[in-house]
């Protein structure tokens, strides 16, 4: 009984701690926000877009017989992206909700994308999400992680943010950041390096989202309502039409490298590495039937490699908190 006790004051003390470091992390960026008319434009399922009176808000909404999305009006030379995002509840397997940028609609073959994924679940199972990046066409070598998070994102709003600048790439999730990306020689064309738009979607993805395809999206539930909020764009806009770059992005570029969303500070860096420990289930880094070699990009972490089997994925018994108690034009992939 005594063991058993201090055993759970032990979990007890190791979780609060890492939930002090993951709120400690977030101090709040400097971001100015836009209303949704002078950023953005509706992608489809134009009556599944419902925006606010005031235009601050927008609402994204699947039923049977359409998803919906937004993009940017313009595309980004490099950029900060974010927005305060709460989604649907109760059963929503085979949802996926998907923050990212793409210029796939331009670049069909040679495309760029940076990716968060919100994976539905069925009743009583929370959200999982995923990022993923591309460069230049590489589909081929998708660099997927996967993770659960330290909160129902159902219950409250939570913001979602890519950073994007020449040199690195930052997931964050309320300024906590949970993967960042490196730019080296060694990736060449595989860092994203062309102007790429803003995309918001929500769609039925039955076919891979929950469980492989096993649960499907049970459209007795809808609409299913994926809410946003203080949307933001910071970064050199490129008018679509136009063939060339705007001579201002490189002051542009050296003003975004200078925000405070830019650098990750030591107290953020650990946070970070208390997230990838406790709440990542998938690394494409760790994956070595995969990538038998890892990709150069790839930071491997002692503590991290030895809690995942050869397919990337966590060995048995490893310890996760796991929180148990149609279509859209982005490129998305098989269930891992």
């Amino acid at each position: 009984m005594d063991i058993s006790h201090s055993l759970s004051k032990r979990i007890l003390f190791f979780s609060l701690l890492l939930l002090h470091l993951l709120y400690a992390a977030q101090a709040d960026f400097n971001i100015a926000t836009i209303p949704f008319n002078k950023g953005y434009y509706p992608l489809f399922g134009d009556n599944n877009v419902v925006r606010s009176s005031d235009d601050k808000s927008v609402n994204l909404v699947l039923n049977q017989y359409t998803g919906s999305g937004f993009k940017s009006s313009d595309l980004y030379n490099h950029g900060f992206f974010s927005a305060k995002i709460k989604l649907p509840s109760d059963y929503t397997a085979g949802i996926v909700v998907a923050f990212y940028t793409s210029n796939g609609d331009i670049f069909e073959k040679t495309h760029d994308e940076l990716d968060f994924e919100f994976l539905g679940n069925i009743r009583g199972k929370r959200w999982r999400f995923q990022t993923n990046v591309y460069g230049n066409g590489s589909t081929s070598r998708g660099r997927e992680e996967r993770y659960y998070l330290w909160f129902d994102p159902s219950r409250e709003f939570h913001r979602y943010s890519i950073l994007w600048t020449s040199n690195n790439i930052i997931f964050y999730i309320d300024n906590v950041p949970i993967r960042e990306i490196v730019r080296s020689d060694a990736m060449g064309g595989d860092f994203p390096s062309k102007p790429m738009s803003l995309y918001a979607t929500i769609w039925d993805a039955s076919n891979w989202a929950t469980s492989g395809g096993k649960y499907k999206v049970n459209y007795k539930y809808a609409p299913f309502v994926a809410k946003f909020t203080d949307l933001a764009l910071d970064g050199c806009g490129i008018d679509p039409i136009q063939d060339v770059l705007s001579t201002s992005c490189s002051k542009k570029d050296d003003q975004l490298e200078s925000a405070d969303y830019a650098t990750i500070t030591p107290k953020q860096r650990s946070a970070m590495k208390k997230f990838r420990q406790k709440y990542m289930y998938y690394s494409y880094c760790y994956d070595i039937i995969r990538y038998p070699i890892a990709p150069p990009e790839c930071v491997i972490d002692p503590v991290e490699r030895h809690q995942f089997k050869d397919t990337g994925r966590l060995s048995f018994g490893a310890r996760r908190h796991r929180h148990d108690n149609k279509k859209s034009p982005c490129v998305k992939h098989e269930d891992l």
